[in-house]
């Protein structure tokens, strides 16, 4: 039975449906919209783990082709996508198709992108399998691909049909993949509600049963945001907290050859533990708060090895930050937990600083 606490969420052009709902709602979609044809995108991973559920939940008889690519950030870009569109051309798929998007963010983005632009824009669904995508990339209509090791710097603002998002896939994904999800969890709480921050540092074990219902509080204060600010002009900056030094810190790792390849959460966290340490020198965070962020992040995510020479090549690639305006680097900033500023300057000696407060914890 649904609880009122997971009641489906409306965004200005698409729905996010949790739980039971999904399925109910996803038939109902499919038996009214009279699709000529019916893709679903998938990657290695969820063509194994979670293909076969998905498929069991559909109750109507409608053929599906099922397009799978090369799982992991690392095929993200624009040649996937040409691959994929490909496909969807080989298989006669026209203007009154639909793309299911099963996957995590870069099964959501890069299939939301590829829907977008395949004949000028067909209908999609996002299916989001990872804890990451079912709190933040298949929300709020954010679609793209990387260029090169530069985080989503080809895409569009689009919003899917809608959202179907169901805890159960998270049984699949190994811990490291749920830590990775729950940074953005964090985030929600750091930027907007210091009480949900709170509860989320309360979590002694990352299980879907404790998740279900903050995903769903998660999704609303995106949600909240987005609305009010689809196309990222004042408040939807706030969802970049930890992601400026975070992106370029995971972009850095993403194509050094001897660094361990990060998670976007393992990066972000990071992100937001460094942007911290700048917001106690410039916006007002206490040093009790960035001692309690820091250490709570720490708690949680290994320590990622960042060497001095690492700095600079960091820093160079701020510049490529989409928030940018004339030339200058823009960070987000906490004025306290739970409480954000945006466009704010930050001098390179203190970002240097930043990142040997990191290394020194």
């Amino acid at each position: 039975m649904k609880t009122p606490q997971m009641q489906s969420i409306k965004s200005k052009d698409s729905i996010v449906y949790f739980q039971e709902e999904t399925y109910i709602q996803l038939n109902q979609y499919l038996l009214k919209a009279n699709h000529s044809d019916v893709f679903i995108l998938v990657d290695t991973n969820t063509h194994d783990n979670c293909l076969a559920r998905f498929m069991g939940n559909l109750e109507i008889d409608i053929p599906i082709e099922v397009i799978e690519i090369e799982a992991g950030e690392i095929n993200k870009n624009i040649e996937t996508c040409s691959g994929v569109w490909n496909a969807l051309s080989e298989l006669g798929a026209d203007r009154k198709s639909l793309l299911i998007n099963l996957g995590g963010g870069v099964v959501t983005d890069l299939g939301g992108f590829v829907a977008c632009t395949f004949k000028r824009g067909i209908s999609y669904i996002n299916v989001p399998t990872s804890l990451l995508a079912q709190v933040d990339a298949s929300v709020g209509g954010k679609t793209g691909v990387d260029l090169g090791n530069l985080k989503n710097m080809v895409g569009v603002i689009s919003e899917s049909e809608m959202v179907l998002v169901d805890t159960s896939y998270l049984e699949t994904l190994p811990a490291n993949e749920l830590r990775s999800g729950f940074a953005e969890m964090l985030k929600h709480g750091l930027i907007t509600d210091a009480n949900y921050w709170q509860r989320l540092n309360k979590i002694k074990e990352l299980t879907t049963t404790d998740l279900a219902d903050l995903i769903h509080e998660s999704v609303v204060i995106k949600n909240k945001i987005v609305t009010v600010d689809p196309t990222e002009q004042n408040i939807r900056k706030y969802l970049n907290f930890g992601h400026t030094l975070g992106h370029a810190i995971e972009s850095h790792f993403l194509t050094h050859p001897k660094k361990t390849t990060l998670l976007h959460g393992e990066a972000i966290a990071v992100g937001m533990i460094v942007e911290s340490f700048i917001a106690n020198k410039l916006s007002g965070l206490t040093l009790p708060e960035l001692n309690e962020v820091s250490q709570s992040l720490l708690t949680i995510y290994p320590k990622v090895i960042i060497e001095k020479e690492d700095y600079q090549p960091i820093i160079d690639l701020l510049i490529f930050d989409k928030k940018n305006v004339g030339g200058k680097v823009l960070f987000v900033l906490l004025k306290q937990i739970g409480e954000a500023v945006y466009n704010c300057e930050v001098p390179e000696e203190l970002l240097i600083a930043s990142l040997n407060y990191y290394n020194n914890l």
